[in-house]
């Protein structure tokens, strides 16, 4: 299913319901007085997030949503039926602005999680509440009021411990089928990855955390070039990005350097991320020169972070980088500042 990242809705709550206007009429009680009871409120519009769902594709064909409208009000004091809330169901890492003024509405990022995008209108009230001492047959009920109807901006950002960065054919989705049971496509040719895609990476029977493959960047990719900064966003809530290089490439250094710098250009915050540094595709090195390689290439970018050495496509080095990962994950879910072993 193509991933579909941003959509636009109308959310439309229900109207609430007229009082009524009534006056008991019954034999033998000539002056029953009024007995107008109140409209039903009508329902409101929340956003469920759901795990099942992993893209907003459902809101390609259905863009209009409406609760039901609250009841009028009836005579011997009865009130109207309320309307029924309306739930649409979001996937999570939804975020929700107002389409008209950009305000964030809030986001979904729980299962279960209800989020109000569209206040239900209240009830009018009946002739029955009008009713005092100085007027006992009071012919005045209220209307119900209009409930919220607003254009919502939904946008899905992927949930993701960990965020795979990298040129196009450096490497991530290879890795992600080698430590995950996700099955990317894998080609020799750019941007194979059109969309993210997310693997659970299991350590072990109790201890596991998930992994999104970002398409490849290309210099430029903020200002929207080859796929563009509507993937850069996924990384915004990833706690530790993998930034995988081809080492076997004669410009490794730069294409790193320009994807740092496309980081700075999209997202000062991200660019701060914790970072680490992978060297990929050293299966294509003589083991002989592998060493010498490596620190060359590390020299040359100036990096201080850890750095692992793997082939993602034979599996060498994957093991113990994820397990240094897990590790880290751990850390900073409780808060600690611990450094990371780098190999």
């Amino acid at each position: 299913m193509k991933f579909v990242d941003e959509a636009t809705i109308r959310v439309e709550a229900g109207n609430g319901g007229k009082g009524m206007m009534s006056f008991r009429r019954e034999k033998f009680v000539p002056r029953g007085g009024p007995d107008g009871g109140d409209g039903g409120a009508g329902g409101s519009v929340y956003l469920v997030g759901h795990g099942d769902l992993n893209t907003l594709a459902d809101f390609r064909h259905t863009r209009v949503f409406r609760a039901e409208h609250g009841a009028k009000g009836g005579g011997r004091n009865r009130s109207g039926k309320a309307g029924a809330d309306l739930t649409i169901r979001v996937p999570l890492g939804t975020r929700v602005a107002d389409a008209d003024t950009g305000e964030l509405i809030g986001e979904v990022t729980r299962a279960g999680e209800r989020l109000l995008v569209a206040r239900a209108g209240s009830g009018g009230l009946g002739n029955t509440r009008f009713k005092s001492s100085v007027n006992r047959a009071p012919r005045k009920a209220t209307p119900g009021t209009a409930g919220e109807q607003r254009e919502l901006k939904l946008e899905l950002q992927v949930l993701a411990d960990v965020g795979l960065l990298g040129m196009p054919n450096a490497g991530k989705s290879t890795l992600l089928r080698q430590v995950t049971d996700a099955h990317p496509k894998v080609a020799d040719y750019p941007f194979t990855t059109l969309h993210p895609q997310l693997g659970v990476v299991r350590v072990d029977s109790e201890r596991s955390f998930v992994v999104a493959d970002i398409p490849g960047l290309i210099e430029g990719a903020a200002e929207g070039a080859g796929l563009g900064v509507q993937f850069l966003r996924h990384l915004n809530r990833t706690r530790v990005l993998l930034h995988l290089l081809d080492a076997a490439a004669p410009d490794a250094a730069a294409d790193a350097k320009a994807i740092v710098a496309e980081l700075g250009k999209f997202s000062d915050e991200l660019a701060r991320r914790e970072r680490w540094l992978v060297l990929n595709k050293i299966d294509l090195i003589a083991k002989s020169e592998r060493a010498d390689h490596t620190r060359a290439l590390v020299k040359r970018l100036r990096w201080n972070g850890p750095v692992y050495a793997i082939s993602a496509a034979t599996g060498e080095g994957c093991k113990p980088l994820m397990r240094d990962l897990m590790r880290r994950l751990a850390q900073l879910k409780k808060g600690t500042t611990d450094g990371a072993r780098a190999e």
